[in-house]
């Protein structure tokens, strides 16, 4: 039997302003509702010291926290795999860094997954109880669009998915760990190959919505990350062109 009721994991990379209010944030939310839990912090090889201050922060006396070096900078699809392998939790999520969506919006997708509903729960921004705070620019919000249409329209995803990219994705433990063992995408297309391979296996797939706060130091740049997206984009689109043929 899983030793936890949820395991956290935190994906990072330099992000050593914003883990330390990660992990107390996390914490805090195990606490207030009970929940025996584990935080697992996976550092995608930053050098600004993030692991070492993620290491550094206490936390409540009955959560345990891990904290992975993952190594060489490989992304963020390495970073998440590397977190549910290492995870114990009866109930697995991951959420980034940075607090854009807050820790109590996580109770929506536990309760789809408790009371039976699906096996994987996404956060979504765009549904219509989803509240935007603070919102993308508009060229990041025009790309955003134009990705959801290709995962649509290309790779197959979902139509009823209206936010395949959303940073907080909650799963049933064994779910997850299985699904994460096969995938082998090691960048931010990770979600897509997550979601086509849960749907291939009758994976019920529900959303929920969000509150949420862009981050305004994200990882994700549309002009550093254009030529490792376009890379990983065209390896992923023959990989699944293959498989529905």
């Amino acid at each position: 039997m899983p030793e936890t009721d949820l395991s956290i994991i935190i994906p990072v990379f330099n992000e050593s302003r914003k883990i330390a209010a990660d992990i107390r944030e996390a914490g805090a939310f195990l606490e207030r509702h009970g929940l025996s839990g584990e935080i697992i912090v996976s550092d995608d090889g930053s050098g600004d010291g993030t692991a070492d201050i993620a290491e550094s922060c206490e936390t409540r006396s009955h959560v345990r926290l891990t904290v992975l070096r993952c190594g060489e900078h490989r992304g963020k699809g390495h970073a998440v795999r590397s977190g549910m392998a290492s995870s114990t939790g009866d109930i697995i999520l991951f959420i980034d860094s940075g607090l854009c969506i807050p820790y109590e919006h996580i109770l929506r997708g536990l309760d789809l997954i408790r009371s039976g509903v699906c096996d994987i729960a996404h956060a979504s921004r765009k549904l219509k109880e989803s509240r935007v705070v603070k919102g993308q620019r508009l060229s990041r919000r025009l790309a955003s669009s134009l990705f959801h249409r290709l995962a649509i329209g290309f790779f197959h995803v979902p139509p009823n998915l209206t936010d395949t990219q959303a940073g907080l994705k909650i799963y049933r433990g064994d779910t997850g760990r299985m699904l994460y063992r096969q995938c082998r995408l090691p960048g931010f297309l990770f979600d897509l190959d997550i979601i086509l391979r849960a749907v291939r296996s009758g994976f019920s797939i529900r959303e929920f919505p969000v509150d949420w706060t862009v981050d305004p130091d994200s990882r994700l740049s549309l002009i550093r990350s254009s030529a490792g997206l376009l890379r990983e984009w065209i390896a992923f689109g023959l990989e699944s062109h293959q498989k529905n043929h």
